[in-house]
């Protein structure tokens, strides 16, 4: 078993083993440092390997295991996720800290991914389309990449993992999953669904540690086939970097910088509920959160009332209590870095209207709470309008029609979610065509994937690819075409057709 008095293994070529080092870290609750979820191992360039060599092993079976079959493993990891949801869902809060109702949705985006993995083994389209020569047919169907090391993030300890893994099973590749060093337990414990349905031995294995250990021992290995990396800008490039030079494929979902519009047609209501929601779910750790709100001049001042008035009501706190909107930080060093951006805001002159600090009395002394923050006068040239913040911090920003609110949205290193709230046809339209993102909500906030779409961004969002949808298994599977003459005679194309 992985875990004994707190102490949780690796999971490689079937077995639970410690890391080569024995060198382990804790895992804390960023509610309360003084509750302990676990102690998981260090692991290092061996256990890299070792996961590595036993991917590689498998592969070859797994590949040959038909398509439905293994839909049938991705289903019942579907289920027993919907039963165990309420248990997951509180380990999950535990140990990063979100309230229980985002973690409940975060278990049940993996649930839902996994039905809709399940349901693509009895598809995984391929394209049929006629021969330029007679007696000839052709077709291209979908093949596995090969060995995947996929590293996720944090902030969706369950929900990303699984947009990684189940499509990747689907395809027939075999996988090494490397969750996030703050969020070991949540991998822990849907590498333990995987083993219970039976997944044969070292098609999925489990590597825990930090990034610039085995994380990059995974991503240099040259048994790997594929990198997929959810988390910064920054990192991507280095793992675009050593991937570039090896010509191996990588798929990199990174940051974002997004944007909510609210016109003045708008219903201030319900933008003002989406931005809430956009701003402060998850602490603002959320790579589609809104860090900027752009409010046409008109209805600036009123907006900005009425959010003021509501954010100042929302309860920070344990995730695990009753009634808590905003959970912690995930860190100190997260914190830290708020913090520092805060400072940022202020000397570049922005106007501070809310929050700004640290929370550190009473209920919250154990943990890494930081205030919801609100900046207004906040130009677009400014940092904290450029630079991914990843907290509870947003800015204000005015503009005189849509097309310059389109400017300011598209004024950015990134290009991940955006939003604009109008009832007017004609300017959700115009939103849709030119603003540069990967996504664009109308009169909903920038938060809130689904799992059938595509997810992805530009610039520095991402490389091109898209998660989640169809569009994911252009990630995980290797495009094959297939020519089949029964003419009984040489016919060479082009040449025969002139």
């Amino acid at each position: 078993m992985p875990q004994r008095k707190n102490k949780f293994k690796n999971f490689i070529n079937g077995k639970w083993v410690e890391a080569f080092s024995r060198k382990t870290f804790e895992d804390r609750n960023p509610a309360d440092t003084e509750d302990l979820v676990g102690i998981f191992p260090r692991s290092q360039k061996e256990d890299a390997g070792e996961a590595v060599k036993a991917a590689r092993e498998a592969f070859d079976s797994w590949r040959k295991t038909p398509p439905p079959k293994r839909g049938e493993f991705l289903f019942e990891v579907g289920r027993i996720l919907l039963q165990r949801k309420e248990d997951i869902a509180h380990l999950m809060t535990r140990e990063m800290g979100k309230p229980l109702k985002e973690s409940r949705g975060d278990v049940q985006e993996g649930i839902d991914t996994a039905f809709y993995a399940a349901g693509e083994g009895r598809r995984l389209l391929g394209e049929t389309t006629p021969s330029e020569l007679p007696n000839k047919f052709c077709l291209s169907i979908r093949i596995p990449v090969g060995v995947c090391a996929l590293i996720s993030p944090w902030n969706f300890p369950i929900a990303i993992p699984c947009w990684k893994l189940f499509p990747a099973l689907m395809a027939g590749n075999t996988v090494i999953l490397k969750p996030a060093e703050d969020t070991p337990a949540c991998a822990t414990k849907l590498v333990e669904i995987l083993v219970e349905v039976g997944i044969p031995k070292g098609v999925v294995n489990l590597v825990h540690g930090f990034g610039e250990e085995v994380g990059r021992a995974l991503v240099s290995h040259s048994g790997i086939d594929l990198v997929s990396f959810t988390g910064s800008a920054q990192v991507g490039k280095e793992i675009a970097t050593v991937c570039g030079k090896n010509l191996r494929r990588h798929s990199l979902e990174m940051g974002g910088k997004n944007a909510q519009i609210v016109m003045e047609d708008a219903d201030l209501n319900l933008a003002v509920e989406g931005a809430l929601w956009g701003a402060f779910s998850t602490s603002g750790q959320r790579c589609t959160a809104t860090s900027r709100l752009i409010l046409h001049r008109t209805i600036a001042k009123k907006f900005t009332e009425t959010f003021l008035k509501r954010a100042t009501r929302l309860r920070v706190g344990n995730g695990l209590r009753e009634g808590t909107d905003v959970g912690p930080l995930i860190n100190e060093q997260q914190l830290q870095r708020v913090d520092r951006y805060v400072k940022i805001g202020r000397r570049e002159g922005a106007r501070l209207l809310l929050g700004g600090k640290p929370l550190t009395k009473g209920d919250h002394r154990k943990g890494y709470f930081y205030a919801p923050t609100v900046f207004s006068e906040v130009r677009p040239s400014m940092r904290i309008a450029q630079e991914e913040i990843f907290g509870p911090v947003v800015g204000i920003l005015t503009v005189k029609n849509l097309e310059e609110a389109i400017d300011v949205v598209n004024d950015s290193y990134y290009g991940l979610s955006s939003s604009v709230y109008t009832q007017n046809v004609n300017q959700a339209f115009q939103a849709i065509q030119d603003i540069q993102a990967g996504i664009t909500y109308i009169n909903g906030p920038t938060i809130g994937a689904e799992v059938h779409l595509p997810f992805g961004g530009v610039k520095n969002s991402g490389n091109g690819h898209r998660e989640a949808g169809t569009t994911v298994y252009d990630i995980f599977t290797e495009w094959k075409s297939v020519l089949v003459d029964y003419s009984s005679k040489l016919q060479k194309a082009q040449i025969d057709t002139q």
